[in-house]
Formats: C-alpha cells, sequence, structure tokens
C-alpha cells in the first residue's frame, strides 16, 4: 500500500471532500475521506504506482540508448572497432 505522510494525507483527503461537494454535491465527513483515501491507495494505488514505474523504465531505457549511441559516435575508428 502506498504510504502518506500526515501533512500529504491531510492534503488528500482535503482533494476527496472538495471533489464530493464540488462534483457529486455529497458532503462526506473527515472519517469517510480518510476511509476512502485509504481504499483508493491499497486497491488502485499501486495500478498507478506500476504504471509510473514502467514509464520511468521508458524514459531511462530511451535515455540510456541515447548514451550509448552518442558514445559510439565519439569512437576512433581502429581495425578493432571494425569500423
Amino acid at each position: 500500500m502506498i504510504e502518506f505522510s500526515s501533512q500529504e494525507k491531510e492534503i488528500l483527503v482535503d482533494k476527496l471532500k472538495g471533489y464530493f461537494e464540488n462534483e457529486l454535491s455529497q458532503d462526506i465527513g473527515q472519517f469517510d475521506a480518510e476511509f476512502l483515501l485509504e481504499f483508493f491507495s491499497k486497491e488502485i494505488g499501486i495500478y498507478h504506482y506500476n504504471k509510473g514505474l514502467k514509464d520511468a523504465q521508458e524514459v531511462f531505457k530511451s535515455r540510456v540508448e541515447s548514451v550509448t549511441d552518442a558514445i559510439y559516435e565519439l569512437e576512433f575508428p581502429t581495425e578493432f572497432s571494425g569500423k
């Protein structure tokens, strides 16, 4: 489960309460908002987290390939390099 600091949790709970009030015209209490945040963190948050990791891996892989290409371009031809 994704863990948040007290300050982060407070901000997220306020966002949930605001969403319910503004978009659904429902007033949910502090306890309900905290319970909902815990549910989303435990049951849905992991999918977002894993997707973020995969996206980061792709960016990293792309950057490594770019650096590898740049290093290859710096190489001087010799009888060992095949250039």
